[in-house]
């Protein structure tokens, strides 16, 4: 344990450029530094004779997906009478804040760092009754002290991805080591639970993956016509969206639209970069491109000055920056074609693909989705999705998306036929869990 955290302690004094570098730049902030290495988390007590559920997620994907389990937990709880409280941490800025919409504040909280007196601190103002671990947490000091204080510990989502599990095996003593503590592995699939068993966790059940619920797909919905109206769209707009994007898929999303929007003059861009704060660089960028003469005509405009009252005309092409958070779920259901970003540069492992396959929108995405890997094969098998590995490739399956309107229809109903037929894994997580809680009071 002191070996443990001596290392953790140098890597924190290594790290403290880039933490200083990112509160004082536009960047995103590293999330309550203060709480995470002390543990002194603020939190509600638990009301009396209630069980509580302590689930944790490390960022936004994971913090959605517990938030529809908490949901579904409450509901069944409800139906059975059984007494729980549930708080929900995260390790990020991004995560806590989608954390705290529509939840409590006081049961949500940073997760600490896992430093033993941060774990020790943290649990005893949690005083969780079970820890639910959203796909793949794991940290030797949480589970060791949570084996300690004899709080049983759950996977849920579990995903184990090839490389993960290549870099485990390579320490896989210490894996099993970890993975013992765990009483109970839900996976996504029969290849991550094999994973998760080979690699020493003692009890594997293979549920399916939950991120197929929790999924607004109603193109009539209040969000969804709240957009269109302030964007400025009409029905028989075609809509290109290029969704969860980094450096430098939207550029390259910008010239497939550029070659498409001679084709279809009222073509429309909207442009959702993964990390807000990279707008202004993005808007830099945008620009410098719309000054050439083969896109002098097209006009940009950002999210954040859009309103009732400024909404671009709807019959005019153009490119729109979404420089705000919070709306890209609801902006899929705008989509006539949706790139799906993180997946070309082999880096990130791609972003959620489930949104725009939902609303019905003809998706593609890059070959690089290790972080999707049950959802990607469910959607390719079922010839839902389309995978590219290049601009001129994107440009071609727009391209084919706008001209073939039968492909493009047909593509996005398998789509929202494999969410529809995938639906149901929070439900029967949910009703696990609940089983569960009973064997921690007898």
């Amino acid at each position: 344990m002191i070996a443990l955290n001596l290392l953790y302690l140098l890597v924190g004094i290594a790290a403290l450029p880039w933490v200083l570098y990112r509160k004082l730049s536009n960047k995103r902030p590293v999330a309550a530094i203060r709480e995470r290495i002390t543990g002194r988390i603020c939190v509600a007590d638990c009301p009396q004779d209630h069980d509580r559920i302590w689930l944790h997620g490390v960022s936004v994907g994971e913090v959605q997906l517990l938030r529809t389990l908490i949901t579904e937990l409450e509901k069944q709880a409800h139906i059975k009478k059984q007494l729980i409280d549930c708080v929900l941490s995260s390790s990020t800025t991004t995560g806590l804040e989608v954390a705290t919409r529509g939840h409590q504040k006081d049961h949500v909280f940073p997760c600490p760092l896992d430093f033993s007196w941060a774990i020790r601190e943290a649990l005893d103002r949690v005083r969780p009754d079970l820890l639910i671990l959203g796909e793949l947490e794991l940290w030797p000091n949480l589970l060791r002290i949570a084996d300690d204080y004899k709080i049983p510990i759950l996977v849920v989502n579990g995903r184990m991805s090839q490389r993960s599990y290549q870099g485990y095996r390579k320490v896989q003593r210490f894996a099993a080591s970890m993975l013992r503590r765990v009483s109970l592995v839900l996976s996504r699939s029969s290849e991550d639970s094999e994973r998760f068993s080979n690699l020493g966790a003692p009890a594997v059940e293979t549920i399916g993956s939950l991120k197929f619920d929790g999924i607004d797909g109603d193109r009539h919905g209040e969000e969804v016509r709240h957009l269109k109206k302030i964007i400025g769209i009409d029905d028989d707009d075609f809509i290109f969206i290029a969704g969860s994007t980094q450096q430098p898929e939207e550029m390259l999303a910008v010239e497939t639209f550029l070659q498409q929007q001679k084709i279809h003059p009222r073509l429309k861009l909207i442009l959702v970069p993964r990390h807000v704060e990279r707008s202004q660089r993005l808007a830099d960028s945008l620009a410098k491109r719309l000054r050439q003469t083969d896109a002098r005509n097209i006009p940009m405009y950002y999210r954040s000055a859009l309103n009732n009252q400024s909404s671009p005309p709807s019959d005019e092409s153009f490119i729109l920056l979404v420089d705000v958070t919070g709306e890209l779920a609801a902006l899929w259901g705008l989509a006539t074609v949706a790139f799906v970003g993180g997946s070309l540069d082999g880096i990130r492992g791609g972003q959620n693909m489930l949104e725009p396959a939902a609303y019905g929108a003809a998706i593609c995405f890059g070959p690089f989705t290790r972080n999707f890997h049950a959802e990607v094969t469910a959607l390719l098998e079922a010839d839902a999705a389309v995978v590219i590995h290049s601009g001129e490739e994107l440009t071609e399956f727009v391209a084919q998306c706008l001209t073939d309107l039968a492909f493009s229809r047909t593509l996005g109903a398998n789509a929202r036929n494999v969410i529809d037929t995938n639906q149901g894994r929070t439900m029967l997580t949910a009703k696990r869990i609940l089983e569960f809680l009973p064997a921690i009071s007898s």
